[in-house]
């Protein structure tokens, strides 16, 4: 596997797949890589002929307060991982060779409307941060096919929004939550957990599952549902940030006309902010 950190040597590389007629798949991350992301790559592996993954903790899309310097960085292992499951090559780019001119004066990119709502109103900026380097990334890469998991299905819908008003010929591909024996979803910030805040940690996933059975059982009061899941969750020890059932194509509130559906969900536990989603 190529492990890349230049610019000119990735355009070099993915020319010369494109001139030999190969198809590239890319998956972006920020590293500290588990099953959820092995997945994305096992599954680009079958549709296309060379896989890139990045690796990149993005600076752009933490708030001031968040836990950027402490997010767990862990490349040795990410890079024995991806040669095991196949990947061709990885771009390890420093901040300084994506944002050459510093942050305060990079060019953005945003989605508005969809990406306001639910994590975008808690964390302002965000999606600003991640519409910005999912573009610049594609630019570098200019891969046919670009994967990413549901378990942040917001910022699944602005990148698709963004693939789209940007017109950019790559296909994006939603692939669904990892997730342990328990049901927690996989996450990089599940390592953040103490071992008593593990084992309340799946009380997400069982209520998101709650409101799929009171959905499937004819429960239309939404909001209802979603303050009985706050309460309830409360009760365990998280403070919630939001629980919203939505429209899945909008993301807007949902109502009797809205389906199909998907339940979004934050909370934080300790110190320790948690997302998951449910479609319905």
């Amino acid at each position: 596997m190529l492990v890349i950190s230049d610019i000119k040597v990735l355009r070099a590389t993915v020319k010369a797949w494109r001139l030999a007629g190969q198809t590239v798949a890319f998956v972006p991350t920020m590293g500290n890589l588990h099953a959820g992301h092995f997945k994305l790559v096992d599954e680009a592996r079958q549709r296309a002929d060379r896989v890139i993954v990045s690796i990149f903790v993005n600076p752009m899309q933490f708030g001031p307060t968040e836990d950027l310097a402490k997010y767990p960085r862990t490349l040795a292992d990410d890079c024995a991982g991806l040669t095991e499951h196949k990947a061709d090559a990885v771009f390890t780019p420093t901040p300084e060779l994506i944002y050459p001119r510093g942050l305060d004066v990079q060019t953005a990119v945003e989605v508005p409307k969809i990406g306001d709502r639910h994590c975008g109103a808690s964390r302002p900026g965000h999606f600003r941060g991640v519409s910005t380097i999912v573009s610049k990334l594609f630019n570098l890469v200019q891969p046919d096919l670009a994967l990413f998991g549901k378990k942040d299905y917001q910022q699944l819908a602005v990148i698709r929004q963004m693939t789209i008003d940007l017109s950019f010929p790559i296909e994006i591909m939603g692939i669904d939550t990892e997730r342990a024996a328990d049901g927690l979803a996989l996450s990089s910030r599940n390592g953040y957990l103490t071992a008593e805040q593990r084992a309340i940690a799946p009380t997400i996933y069982q209520q998101l599952q709650w409101i799929k059975q009171q959905v499937h059982s004819g429960a239309n009061d939404y909001r209802l549902l979603e303050q009985q899941v706050a309460s309830h969750l409360m009760q365990q020890g998280f403070k919630p940030d939001y629980i919203h059932i939505v429209d899945r194509a909008t993301l807007e509130p949902a109502n009797d006309q809205s389906k199909p559906l998907v339940v979004l969900l934050a909370a934080y536990l300790g110190n320790t902010r948690l997302i998951d989603n449910l479609e319905i």
